[in-house]
């Protein structure tokens, strides 16, 4: 046992936070800023490049008090401990969680099976850097001569989500190559990408762990018959390369030896994009990007791993995000990104935290009695206060929301800026304050309404406020403050899993719907049935007279 096994229901900080939430659940955060000048100077961490406002909570200075009492309680320090030296923390998996390792400085010393595996780490990534400079520096060419333009990662998962959020958020950044993702085995979506690229100046970087994933294989074996079209079995050593463990099946596929990039089980899917599954980001954004990238990481790692808990940002995102699911009874949170770079920043949130936290089975083996995991969900900002911020303000639902903006932006467009974050800034206001009755008759008696109009208007317009929300500003959107933020999610992820004594890193509940599609897919050329459910042989009926 390497983790503890602690019901946290059982613990006196859980009973504790259980009365000061009906004690406090009422209350308004504007009257608790009206009673303390210094209220939001409590609730702020700066530290870096960061400035993280807390304040906009329905919690005070004993709500975090307990808070932190239930992480002392739940053992957290000890949990963290175990995290980076390498223990075994993925138990059902028998294995470590080390992700952290992947950008970690070379001075380091990690672990594993008493190996250190910071070597092994640092041969992978200058591996990386060699292939970058040839291919971004046209000194490696395609099988016609021509220099690559083009990139196409496939992959899926963690394969895919990571390297494309990244190379997304980077394209600031990003060097002459044009990089494509196939990842749904949707054969539209590889054919869409087919008409974009040329063969002779096309690099395909296959990513897959067991190089068995059948979205993945389907679309690496339909890229693979298209080029060959065009090229030769021996040009596929020119053009392809591969992310995996799985050496033989790699080499059977044609790809050289040389071309071949390690993963390691200690590492999860959804957390690889630190190592050679970031390859594609390092060709994106040159590998002195991607370093930066790793070094942001490294540096939230440390900020987690060191600083007291009362100053440490994901442990506090973490156990207010806790606060809310399971005393509020709050379902979803919402990631606002006030940064058009960031469209695909909650899609990358959503896997690393829907597939860790969703588990309805303790650490223990038995079946829970309270909330874990959180629905996460959002879109840029302003795009998304002209879309669903309806919902946040005036919808039934409590859901707590994260604001994410920069000071600066890269373009330099001050005039833009100062626009895009008065809106950030306005609807964390907004959201805390509400509109109350008495505002809106005076707002509409100005605007010379009568008084009956008025009093039939008047209840669509209230708004109740009191609606939580975290600011984070960050100064700028380099690849650096990306890695912090990114690596800020993750840390946060594990603590919401200490505390709620469940196993984040397995995903069992991604196998089950993959295994039964093999099954399926299998019947559709024969008369086979199996017995299944009315619906389910009526679907398979249905597409297999009309395909």
């Amino acid at each position: 046992m390497i983790l503890p096994r602690i019901n946290p229901l059982t613990t006196k900080a859980w009973k504790a936070l259980e009365k000061h939430f009906n004690e406090i659940k009422d209350v308004k955060m504007k009257d608790l800023f009206a009673q303390d000048e210094s209220r939001a100077d409590k609730f702020t961490i700066m530290w870096d490049d960061f400035y993280v406002d807390f304040s906009k909570n329905r919690i005070n200075e004993k709500t975090i008090k307990l808070l932190l009492a239930l992480a002392d309680e739940m053992q957290l320090e000890e949990a963290i401990n175990s995290y980076y030296s390498g223990k075994k923390i993925n138990e059902t998996e028998d294995r470590a969680v080390l992700h952290t390792a992947l950008r970690a400085p070379k001075t380091h010393k990690v672990l594993v099976n008493g190996e250190n595996v910071i070597p092994k780490v640092f041969e992978v990534k200058e591996k990386i850097k060699k292939i970058t400079k040839e291919i971004v520096g046209g000194e490696r060419r395609g099988y016609s001569g021509k220099a690559f333009t083009d990139i196409v990662n496939i992959g899926i998962g963690g394969s895919d989500i990571g390297p494309a959020m990244v190379v997304e958020s980077l394209q600031f950044y990003k060097n002459h190559l044009t990089t494509h993702f196939v990842s749904n085995v949707d054969g539209d979506h590889v054919n869409e990408v087919l008409k974009k690229i040329n063969p002779e100046t096309t690099l395909f970087v296959i990513v897959s762990k067991t190089f068995t994933t059948q979205e993945t294989l389907s679309n690496a074996n339909t890229i693979r018959t298209w080029f060959l079209k065009h090229g030769t079995e021996e040009d596929i050593t020119k053009h392809f390369v591969a992310v995996s463990t799985n050496l033989e099946k790699v080499k059977a596929y044609g790809i050289a030896q040389n071309n071949i990039f390690p993963m390691w089980d200690w590492v999860g899917g959804r957390f690889s994009l630190w190592g050679a599954v970031g390859l594609t980001i390092s060709l994106a954004v040159g590998y002195s990007h991607f370093e930066n990238l790793l070094n942001g990481a490294h540096k939230m790692d440390t900020h987690f791993k060191i600083v007291d808990f009362d100053k440490n940002i994901p442990v506090l995102l973490a156990l207010l995000s806790i606060w809310y699911n399971n005393f509020f009874k709050a379902e979803s949170e919402a990631v606002i990104a006030y940064s058009q770079y960031l469209n695909q920043f909650v899609t990358y949130l959503q896997q690393g935290m829907m597939e860790s936290n969703g588990k309805s089975v303790n650490r223990n083996g038995s079946p829970i009695e309270y909330q874990t995991g959180t629905l996460i969900w959002g879109q840029p900002g302003t795009n998304s206060q002209h879309a669903f911020f309806q919902l946040i303000h005036q919808g039934t639902k409590l859901i707590p929301a994260d604001f994410i903006g920069f000071t600066e932006s890269l373009y330099g467009n001050k005039e833009h800026q100062d626009k895009l974050i008065s809106n950030y800034i306005a609807q964390t206001e907004a959201l805390l304050n509400g509109k109350t009755a008495e505002e809106i008759v005076k707002e509409l008696q100005l605007q010379n309404m009568s008084d009956e109009t008025i009093e039939k208007l008047l209840p669509f317009k209230i708004f109740t406020g009191n609606k939580p929300t975290n600011s984070i500003f960050i100064k700028k959107l380099t690849p650096e403050n990306l890695g912090k933020l990114i690596a800020m999610y993750e840390h946060k992820i594990f603590v919401q899993g200490v505390i709620w004594n469940i196993f984040s890193y397995d995903q069992f509940g991604v196998e089950l719907g993959k295994d039964m599609a093999i099954n399926i897919l299998s019947e559709f050329n024969t008369e086979f049935i199996t017995n299944r459910d009315g619906s389910t042989q009526g679907l398979l009926e249905y597409y297999k007279t009309k395909r």
